[in-house]
């Protein structure tokens, strides 16, 4: 059987998909590929969190960066939480605790990318858990060898 014709037979998951834009990763763990889902969770919230530390919670604004949020939502309901933490308690506070609190020029322009990454990089997970091979019935390579 060719590769071609396995792949157009692979069952479509979007329960997997729904559970990798909660949580990324959490679709692959899901299908039973744990390895895989739990280094990948790491890293899209390894950026999603970098990104909040180097920028501040005003990097995730959907109001005021409508076109960046999209990108950025796509890291499931942690960017509207972020967003919402960010509409409650940054843009209703004083002046000064605004100036304290919000960043400034590439700082905020680097927390918005990572962030944003991190919604891409998912984007490709969820569409993986949804209709990327089963690798679950794989066996792995031995490392090492050369068959």
């Amino acid at each position: 059987m060719k590769p071609e014709s396995k792949r157009q037979n692979a069952p479509l998951r979007p329960g997997a998909a729904l559970l990798a834009w909660i949580l990324p990763g959490l679709g692959h763990i899901a299908i039973g590929q744990r390895r895989r889902g739990w280094l990948m969770m790491i890293g899209i919230l390894f950026l999603f969190f970098s990104g909040i530390l180097i920028g501040g919670i005003d990097v995730v604004d959907m109001k005021q960066d409508r076109l960046w949020f999209i990108a950025q939502a796509c890291n499931g309901p942690i960017a509207f939480i972020a967003d919402f933490l960010n509409q409650s308690l940054l843009k209703t506070a004083d002046a000064t605790t605004q100036a304290r609190l919000t960043s400034l020029g590439n700082i905020n322009s680097t927390g918005t990318l990572y962030i944003a990454l991190g919604g891409l990089l998912n984007i490709v997970l969820i569409l993986d858990a949804l209709g990327g091979p089963d690798r679950s019935k794989e066996h792995p390579a031995r490392r090492g060898s050369d068959s």
